[in-house]
């Protein structure tokens, strides 16, 4: 048995997707332990090419079973419009579950979450209604996935917790929502995907006593994480590797690998400090044209992302805070016309080097501390063994792994799932 945690070490985007379809082929049973349809992991296999948003990765296994996870907040129509997306490529989705315990994202929470990112100003919310549907389950009037099997309960938690949202609604400019218009779409989403609700304790805990591999995958990562990140610039949830054992109901003593990965350069969506963010021309040589599946646009938004070069402050405090046993990076392949490399190997605050993450206030007014790599100005995308890379690249592997104190499992050299060094 090993048990996996595949989190994210920067703002997201690193580059999860890909690694977590290349460990599932050795794994049983793939979670996806947080988050919404907010954010894409993008996998490219011999089905074709995926943005995957709220199935964890490992659904292209035919012999691995994969379960949207407790931590989840889910929005059923966008489930059943990817569950069809990925069926009419030719792949079998019987094994995909929903722990009856993930919140239940509404359609109402999407209104709010409009409504209220235009009128306090963005942060850079998708609008998807992530932030309503966590707070509600904070505050205790969502319903869960269970709650789709006794649609009398249903129907009577709906009366309670309707005219709160309608007071909200209207408080915001939106239209209300009447109890019959959401539970009929609840009768709906019972019919389709009632099936697929598990109880989600006992399923993993017998995976665990069967033996079972199993890989937990997290969303976007540290420091959009709801308690450690860039607050407010963050996430509604936990992506941090610890939050996979809470959601589950298992045990920390049963992690044997966290896998942390990270993008051989810098990138962000949405607001907040990025300290090594590069000029808008330096950017454009990195991001593409959109028109490749690895070009810098966002698997959700479409929204161009923002760059920069390796921040290693950043690497290692996502280390410290996940617990890595090793790193994986992506997207070196995009480092192999570059003839000089810029690392950010630490931060000056008010002319101070500093030896913490600082607030975000403060992370918005520190200067990077820089040291300029050598590149190695060659192709790497046929290379399948780190030893074979060249000489530069190990070199700035190197540099990754000294300053970070964990050792490089992985390096992803282009978009495919075999396109990996290890």
């Amino acid at each position: 048995m090993a048990v996996k945690i595949v989190v994210g070490g920067q703002w997201g985007d690193e580059g999860k997707g890909k690694i977590v379809d290349y460990l599932s082929q050795d794994m049983d049973l793939i979670v996806r332990y947080q988050g919404g349809d907010n954010a894409g992991h993008t996998v490219v296999n011999e089905h074709g090419e995926f943005k995957l948003h709220l199935i964890p990765c490992g659904i292209f296994y035919p012999d691995c079973h994969v379960l949207a996870g407790t931590g989840m907040v889910v929005n059923p129509d966008e489930f059943l419009k990817e569950i069809e997306e990925v069926e009419s490529k030719g792949v079998d989705t019987s094994r995909l579950h929903i722990s009856g315990k993930a919140t239940i994202l509404m359609p109402y929470h999407v209104a709010l979450d409009n409504v209220f990112e235009n009128a306090k100003g963005s942060i850079g919310s998708t609008k998807r209604g992530i932030a309503y549907a966590y707070a509600d389950r904070a505050r205790r009037i969502a319903l869960r996935m269970e709650d789709l099997l006794d649609l009398d309960y249903a129907r009577q938690r709906l009366q309670l917790i309707i005219p709160t949202v309608n007071k909200e609604l209207v408080a915001f400019g939106a239209g209300e929502v009447t109890v019959d218009e959401i539970f009929d779409k609840c009768k709906v989403w019972a019919e389709k995907l009632g099936k697929r609700i598990v109880e989600p304790v006992s399923y993993i805990h017998k995976a665990l006593e069967q033996n079972k591999n199993i890989l937990f995958e997290g969303q976007l990562g540290a420091m959009k994480d709801l308690d450690l990140g860039i607050y407010p610039y963050v996430t509604s949830s936990n992506p941090v590797a610890a939050y996979a054992c809470a959601s589950a109901g298992m045990p920390i003593s049963k992690v044997d690998n966290i896998v942390g990965v990270i993008k051989a350069f810098s990138s962000a969506v949405g607001g907040g400090p990025f300290p090594t963010e590069m000029g808008s021309d330096e950017a454009d040589a990195f991001r593409g044209t959109g028109e490749h599946v690895d070009d810098e646009f966002g698997a959700r938004t479409g929204r161009a992302r923002r760059l920069g070069w390796l921040d290693l402050p950043i690497v290692r405090y996502g280390a410290q805070v996940n617990g890595y046993t090793e790193l994986a990076i992506c997207k070196i392949d995009k480092l192999d016309n570059v003839r000089q490399l810029k690392v950010c190997v630490g931060y000056k605050l008010n002319g101070k080097i500093i030896d913490y993450m600082p607030t975000t206030k403060d992370l918005d007014k520190v200067e990077p501390i820089y040291e300029t790599m050598e590149g190695w100005t060659c192709d790497t995308t046929k290379i399948r063994r780190l030893e074979d890379l060249p000489a530069n690249a190990k070199k700035y592997i190197k540099k990754i792994e000294d300053y970070c104190g964990v050792k490089v499992g992985y390096v992803g050299v282009g978009p495919d799932r075999d396109s990996i060094a290890k």
